[in-house]
């Protein structure tokens, strides 16, 4: 029995052919979303190592369990402050990349 030869796509090519190429509408919306989807998975990640209760982390940051709630859950678009400031009551190194005109810039 001879094996044929599998074809492989990479991840880039499934996105771009299901949700479109980099720069449409359709994929900004997407990895916006993702984005969104891995923050509040971070900062779920992060407060549940801590062995903090969505009420105590929305204490030390100054907002109700409700919002921490809707961070983890990517259910808000909070103010970059506030992200910023849970990353903060967790203890948590916070690095950002910005991309302009395909140059890479790293934030520390």
């Amino acid at each position: 029995m001879k094996n044929k030869g599998m074809n492989t796509t990479s991840l880039e090519e499934l996105t771009e052919r299901f949700i479109g190429k980099k720069g449409t509408p359709e994929r900004d919306a997407f990895e916006y979303e993702l984005t969104l989807e891995l923050l509040g998975e971070a900062i779920k990640q992060a407060r549940k190592e801590r062995h903090l209760t969505q009420e105590q982390l929305g204490e030390l940051v100054g907002v109700k369990k409700s919002q921490i709630s809707k961070l983890e859950n990517s259910l808000t678009d909070a103010r970059f402050e506030t992200i910023l400031k849970v990353f903060r009551a967790l203890n948590a190194k916070i690095n950002f990349n910005v991309e302009l005109l395909n140059q890479n810039i790293k934030l520390a």
